[in-house]
């Protein structure tokens, strides 16, 4: 973790534990990975950070940082690796574009309770591990606007697991 994560991660800590912080990510659905690179990095300008794959996704993603300065903030490229992949079915549908707006939160368990007082329906019941080792939970879009919202936090730190909530 680098200096601005460190950082980033004190700030959410301090949040109540449901309390959106930031928003972490764009979640952006791409045909081909390195097209979608080349047009945010080489063309927009966008810093490459990493790049990844997330077999329990079915999807390579890339992650560009909006940024620079705090390192907050990234556009997420998302390509599909199977054609089951929940990624594939929406470029299927849709066509390549805007999947997904993630919220960096400091517990997603915790978030995802609030949600369910205010009457939001969530797609997932519990935190899941997402990209970079992040706890990741989606909230459905009928239930924000016609938005899927991701949850996101922090990975917990190596060799620990996080504690159920």
């Amino acid at each position: 973790m680098d200096g601005q994560d460190v950082n980033a991660a004190r700030e959410i800590a301090a949040l109540p534990p449901e309390a959106a912080g930031w928003v972490d990510h764009l979640g952006i659905a791409v045909a081909d990975l390195e097209t979608g690179i080349r047009l945010w990095r080489d063309v927009l300008g966008l810093e490459l950070e990493r790049a990844e794959e997330v077999p329990t996704e079915q999807v390579k993603v890339a992650f560009l940082r909006l940024d620079r300065a705090t390192g907050r903030g990234h556009v997420e490229l998302l390509q599909p690796t199977a054609p089951e992949s929940a990624i594939a079915k929406f470029v299927a549908k849709r066509g390549p574009g805007l999947h997904h707006v993630a919220i960096a939160v400091a517990d997603v368990a915790a978030a995802l309770r609030s949600c369910a007082e205010a009457g939001i329906e969530a797609i997932d019941t519990a935190p899941r591990v997402g990209a970079g080792g992040k706890q990741v939970a989606f909230l459905h879009p009928k239930s924000t606007g016609g938005v899927l919202i991701e949850l996101c936090a922090a990975a917990p730190p190596q060799g620990r697991q996080p504690i159920p909530a």
